[in-house]
């Protein structure tokens, strides 16, 4: 790994925080870091509060959308609420018809199916709506690029409101209202939402009209950080206070469907972390092995019971997906092998027989071995369909762009996207899309890079200093949680491998002879002869509590190790 030390900020402004704050000059340290100087953005950060959300008709098009909703209601219209197939869509989905259903009986809720519609808005989803009279449709975490859906909706008398958060194409959809703050002519103050959020911003407008409070809608939080996790948007400004309230809402009142996964992970208190490893995968895996209507039928569910059964069902859809994930992982990487008669600077691979699924999993686990942007291919109907990731700092999406000439159709984000080509285009795109990474990537960046915000003694790290270190969650992009460097390390000559295959590094660490540390390496285990015999090393690592038969203890989790 690169390790790369964050530049120092000015001392002044660091000794003028710790002085206003009455905090050491670590944490002062820390908070500038963040972009955070002065007394009152501090107390923002420390203490979210829902009045500082943005008023949602800054948003282009909310008065549209809201005004359409009103319209069809008198009108007793029926509205159906569509939405992807992952996280991000089936919490908005849960979120906006769980909310119009407590004020008007006419919702139907609609995911298309991975494997028979594909991403995004589909002919057969409106031809549904067509055959069951609905003529208002509101489309979550797409639709930005449906211009040619939308059009067709509109020759079937069904209009469409629009709440995405990707990027849009040079042109816009004909729709009612297209809420999307990353439009160029839309001024929302701010543009990282996600889809479930762009959601909640909907709902927000509607219960403003409806002379609600955000209190009010404080039930649904939980599905919007839900969202805010799984979908790696920036966790600053309007997504760390709705991240920060929706976590309070999982861990104190969670609806019936979280409680039911909760349950059956036998766990407390639950981080975004934990949101993201453990809650998200549940939910994804109905739209990965089955269909995305299960992880809706799940949220929306009131009755504990149903919703523990219903939790069940999609437990079970979650071992299938890790089954299935391991072994075209396995495969996969066999592939890669076999292949690699030069360097290349990307990682494309592809077998028709692949889940369709999990090749978004199978595309991160493969950076995880062979850190280039990657793309997993499978056969889809009569054409082939792949997810992109990337690593950190290379847009992926605009590379895709680059060979678009090659692409039926594409979207996503900058590390993570999806697209499909006709088959005979394969070996083409294949090519255009190694140059392209190869002209364009900085070379530095296939090393992975760890970025530790300062270097630490051992003796700073007391139970106090972990305290207010933990009032810096919930950690994400954009406010990651800290990464130290410390050296002069040794281990007290207990240091071993743990886990499966020896996979993982346990050790004790001491620093000049002083304060016994326990550190955990995952993923650590080759590295097991750096620290053997009492040699000096240095680490880079997180802090954090180890829980075992009762007991708390602050641990170091592990990124790297180095002589």
């Amino acid at each position: 790994m690169r390790w790369t030390l964050k530049p120092k900020p000015n001392p002044e402004t660091v000794q003028q925080l710790s002085k206003a704050l009455q905090v050491d000059a670590t944490i002062a340290t820390l908070l500038v870091q963040r972009g955070i100087e002065t007394f009152d953005t501090a107390k923002d950060f420390f203490r979210p509060a829902l009045d500082d959300l943005h008023d949602p008709f800054l948003m282009k098009d909310m008065e549209k959308a809201v005004s359409r909703i009103e319209t069809a209601i008198s009108n007793n219209e029926n509205i159906m609420v569509y939405g992807d197939y992952d996280v991000d869509g089936t919490t908005a989905v849960s979120l906006m018809s769980s909310y119009l259903l407590s004020i008007y009986p006419n919702i139907a809720t609609y995911i298309p199916d991975r494997y028979a519609e594909g991403y995004g808005v589909s002919y057969m989803g409106i031809d549904y709506a067509s055959d069951n009279d609905i003529t208002l449709i509101i489309a979550l975490d797409c639709g930005i690029k449906a211009i040619d859906k939308v059009a067709y909706a509109k020759d079937k008398n069904i209009d469409f409101i629009i709440c995405d958060h990707h990027r849009p194409g040079k042109d816009i959809p004909d729709a009612i209202a297209v809420l999307d703050p990353k439009q160029d002519d839309c001024n929302y103050p701010f543009d990282e939402l996600c889809g479930c959020g762009v959601g909640f911003k909907l709902i927000q407008a509607l219960a403003s009209k409806n002379q609600q409070t955000l209190e009010d809608l404080l039930p649904y939080l939980d599905l919007v950080a839900t969202a805010i996790g799984a979908d790696i948007v920036p966790i600053i400004g309007e997504n760390r206070i709705l991240a920060y309230y929706g976590l309070q809402v999982i861990n104190t009142a969670p609806r019936a469907g979280f409680k039911a996964i909760i349950n059956q992970l036998k766990k407390d208190t639950l981080t975004i972390t934990d949101v993201v490893f453990t809650i998200a995968p549940r939910i994804n895996a109905a739209g990965r092995m089955k269909h995305g209507q299960y992880a809706v039928d799940l949220l929306t569910q009131s009755d504990i019971n149903t919703a523990t059964s219903y939790a069940e069902e999609i437990e079970a859809f979650n071992t299938d997906r890790r089954e299935t994930d391991k072994q075209i992982t396995g495969e996969a990487l066999k592939q890669i092998k076999e292949q690699k008669e030069q360097e290349r600077f990307t990682t494309v691979v592809y077998n028709e027989t692949w889940h369709k699924g999990v090749i978004g999993i199978v595309a991160s686990r493969l950076i995880e071995t062979y850190y280039r942007p990657t793309l997993v291919f499978t056969k889809s109907g009569d054409k082939l369909a792949a997810s992109a990731r990337s690593v950190k700092g290379f847009d992926v999406y605009n590379a895709l762009e680059a060979c678009s000439e090659h692409i039926e159709q594409f979207g996503g984000h900058k590390y993570a996207a999806g697209l499909t080509l006709k088959e005979e285009n394969y070996a083409a795109f294949k090519q255009q899309f190694e140059a392209v990474v190869e002209a364009t990537i900085d070379k530095r960046l296939l090393t992975p890079e760890v970025t530790i915000d300062m270097p630490l003694n051992l003796s700073d790290i007391t139970p106090k200093f972990y305290r207010i270190l933990s009032q810096f969650a919930p950690f994400g992009p954009n406010n990651m949680s800290p990464i130290f460097m410390s050296e002069q390390l040794k281990d007290t000559g207990y240091g071993k491998c743990v886990g499966e295959d020896d996979k993982h590094l346990r050790i004790t660490v001491t620093q000049n002879g002083n304060l016994k540390i326990v550190c955990i390496g995952f993923g650590l285990g080759d590295k097991i002869n750096l620290i053997e015999n009492k040699k000096e090393f240095k680490a880079v690592y997180s802090v954090n509590e180890n829980h075992w038969q009762g007991n708390t203890s602050l641990q170091l989790k592990l990124r790297d190790i180095k002589v």
